[in-house]
């Protein structure tokens, strides 16, 4: 392949890539439970933990992309089918994430072992695939953008997806960056009431999901 080929190929594939990015901007911004994490592990345990609790959801999103760019339809069948378990674990766990945010506010646990980042970005990426929703965000953006297997373009939603992780993990730096400048500017107290309202908001929305649940059921 002459260099010639290789930039017209880079060319034809950037628009794709900045649009992915801005999908996984857009999809990792809005404030919820995952980037509450992100904002209480970076005050309590550290930039890196912030960072890494937040690729563990990009990661996530990047495989749900995946299914989706590449037709998998009996993964996202398969998936869309299991979302009552998969949503009633991710309740379950958002209430205990809460429940030990809240009872560690008056304690600095500082967590040191690599085992410790692993845990973040394990616990962030299984959480986020507790909404096998997202699969079908993605299959109709997919189709809007016309990238995919079904239209005869793998490459096309490889990039897309690239660009997904790529615009997610960016908000994740920006995000952990930002806290961790303004926590050590704060006082200790203040740290302390962010961590016992960062626990009660987690709760919530573990209680919250766990409703919505039992709502339909009982209507």
């Amino acid at each position: 392949m002459t260099l010639y080929s290789i930039m017209g190929c880079v060319d034809a594939y950037t628009p794709l890539l900045l649009r992915g990015m801005l999908i996984g901007l857009a999809i990792a911004a809005p404030v919820g439970p995952i980037g509450l994490l992100c904002i209480q592990r970076t005050l309590s345990y550290g930039r890196a933990y912030g960072l890494v609790s937040g690729l563990g959801a990009a990661s996530a999103d990047a495989a749900y992309g995946s299914v989706a760019a590449f037709g998998l339809t009996l993964v996202s069948n398969l998936l869309v089918g299991m979302q009552t378990p998969l949503r009633l674990l991710g309740g379950i766990y958002l209430c205990y994430l809460g429940i030990r945010t809240f009872r560690q506010a008056e304690r600095e646990q500082v967590v040191s072992s690599s085992r410790g980042i692993a845990g973040a970005y394990l616990s962030t990426f299984l959480l986020t695939l507790t909404n096998p929703m997202t699969v079908l965000s993605f299959v109709a953006i997919f189709a809007g953008l016309g990238v995919g297997v079904e239209r005869g373009n793998v490459l096309s939603g490889g990039v897309v997806v690239l660009g997904v992780f790529a615009g997610s993990a960016a908000w994740w730096l920006f995000l952990s960056a930002f806290t961790g400048f303004v926590g050590a500017r704060l006082a200790p107290r203040i740290m302390q009431w962010i961590r016992w309202i960062s626990g009660l908001v987690i709760l919530g929305f573990g209680a919250a999901t766990l409703l919505g649940l039992l709502i339909p059921r009982a209507m």
